[in-house]
């Protein structure tokens, strides 16, 4: 018995995107408040995603457009960053928790460092405009400013 005819259904098709594959991605490594921390950077074509996680875990993913972002007047005439300003995140930014929040103060330390890592990236280039999505499994919910930084600095060698 033949095999049916397939009509040709190429002309009806869309053209893929073009964009590199696979995805970019970079990975860092450290040991943040005595707890080891892996942080992961893939870079896809329409979207950035940064994990940090301790104990292997992801407790929380946030994510933070950047190109629905307005700056405020203030942020347009803020002085050039300082060694006493460089780390303050852009207050425009507007994170969003999509899954995992058990407390408060857990969705309040997930998003700061959400804005956190957009910040970054987004002083790093100007012109990105990709949505962020962050997954955090960071085992304490407390973070002293030396936590803080020692985590953001492992984020930065990522991206």
């Amino acid at each position: 018995m033949p095999l049916p005819i397939v009509p040709d259904l190429s002309p009806t098709l869309q053209s893929p995107m073009t964009a590199s594959y696979p995805a970019t991605s970079k990975q860092a490594a450290g040991v943040v408040d005595g707890i080891t921390t892996q942080v992961t950077s893939i870079s896809f074509s329409d979207k950035i995603m940064v994990t940090v996680t301790q104990a292997g875990r992801l407790a929380q993913w946030i994510h933070v457009p950047l190109d629905s972002a307005s700056p405020t007047y203030a942020d347009q005439h803020l002085p050039a960053p300082t060694d006493d300003n460089d780390l303050l995140p852009m207050s425009h930014l507007t994170p969003k928790t999509l899954l995992g929040v058990s407390t408060p103060e857990r969705e309040t330390i997930g998003q700061l460092y959400a804005t956190q890592i957009a910040s970054a990236i987004a002083l790093k280039n100007p012109q990105e405009n990709r949505t962020i999505i962050i997954g955090l499994g960071l085992s304490k919910t407390e973070a002293n400013r030396e936590t803080f930084l020692d985590t953001v600095d492992l984020v930065l060698r990522c991206l």
